[in-house]
Parts: structure tokens; C-alpha cells; sequence
């Protein structure tokens, strides 16, 4: 990766001896293999077991769980906030691996519609709930820095599943309590 960078500089005029650049090439695919981690991660790994048994049948809502992803047609960033809500059904999750399962999912090359479903269905198949909402709202820079480049645009999405999508009013108490 570090040679790829080393070309991908050379491709756009840059000199690769100047005193900012010379390390850069070992930075940048450093910090790559960061933002991509998710690659070498599964939610069963995330996870260690930490379900335990509940008799606890009310809404456990976990929001505003920073996230920061690379969005798969431009490679830019996008990053935001996500708020995960869900009834259990016998077991809960532990508080932490909420957002360990978002950043799985956001440290892999994304769009934000496949990722609001992906931490949803892993939540539910983890958890057995009765049911799952995920909502998350992100800024792309690839809409801000290219394109139409608009600063002030959050896309938002919504995954709702089991009694979040069948019951109005548990989607609705959700949605309220994440304002």
C-alpha cells in the first residue's frame, strides 16, 4: 500500500523527496489500514459473548455513537452520529458493544443506506430482540469538498426492524427519544 501511495503522489506532480512528503507514502497507508479495520473484524469477535440473560422487555436506546466511515465511490470521508434503539426479548447487550458493532460496520468502505441495515441486522441477530431501530445522520465530504458542494447537508437514514416496523407507536416513542 505504501508503494501505491508513493505512485498516487508521483501521478499528481508531487516530489516525493520534499521534507512534508518523504514519510507521507508510510502515513498514509498506516492511516488507511486504520479507517479499513473493519475488514479484519466480525461482530461475533466484537461481541466476546458479553449477552447476558434479562427479564427486561423495555426500550434500551444507545444514541448519538460518533461514527466516521470512507464512503465506497469516492473514498472521502463520512462521519455523523448513530443512535441504535432496541427491545430485548430474554438478553441485552453489553452497553460497549453497541458501538464496537457500529464501528465493524463504518470502518469499511460504506454507504450510509448499507450500513444503517447492517448494524441493524447484527443487533437483532445478536440479540433476539423484538426488534431494532437504527438511525444515523452523516455529513459526506464527498457532497461538501466536490460536486455540488453543499456544507450544510446531514443525509439521514433509518433501519427498523421487528416491532419498530410493524408498531407505529414503538417507532414512533424511538424517534422521539433520539431527538
Amino acid at each position: 500500500m505504501e508503494k501505491l501511495y508513493r505512485d498516487l503522489l508521483k501521478s499528481i506532480g508531487e516530489d516525493l523527496n520534499r521534507d512534508g512528503l518523504k514519510a507521507t507514502p508510510r502515513r498514509a497507508a498506516r492511516a488507511f489500514e486504520h479507517l479499513t479495520v473493519g475488514y479484519s473484524q466480525n461482530v461475533e469477535d466484537v461481541v466476546n459473548g458479553a449477552i447476558f440473560e434479562s427479564d427486561n422487555d423495555e426500550m434500551i436506546i444507545v444514541k448519538d455513537i460518533e461514527l466516521y466511515s470512507l464512503c465506497e465511490h469516492h473514498l472521502l470521508p463520512f462521519f455523523g452520529k448513530c443512535h441504535v434503539g432496541y427491545i430485548p426479548q430474554g438478553k441485552v447487550i453489553g452497553l460497549s458493544k453497541i458501538a464496537r458493532i457500529v464501528d465493524v460496520f463504518a470502518k469499511r468502505l460504506q454507504i450510509q443506506e448499507n450500513l444503517t441495515k447492517q448494524v441493524a441486522d447484527s443487533i437483532m441477530k445478536c440479540t433476539g430482540a423484538r426488534g431494532v431501530g437504527v438511525v444515523i445522520e452523516a455529513k459526506h465530504l464527498c457532497m461538501m469538498m466536490r460536486g455540488v458542494e453543499k456544507q450544510n447537508s446531514v443525509m439521514k437514514t433509518s433501519c427498523m426492524l421487528g416491532i419498530f416496523r410493524s408498531q407505529i407507536s414503538t417507532r414512533s416513542e424511538f424517534l422521539s427519544l433520539i431527538q
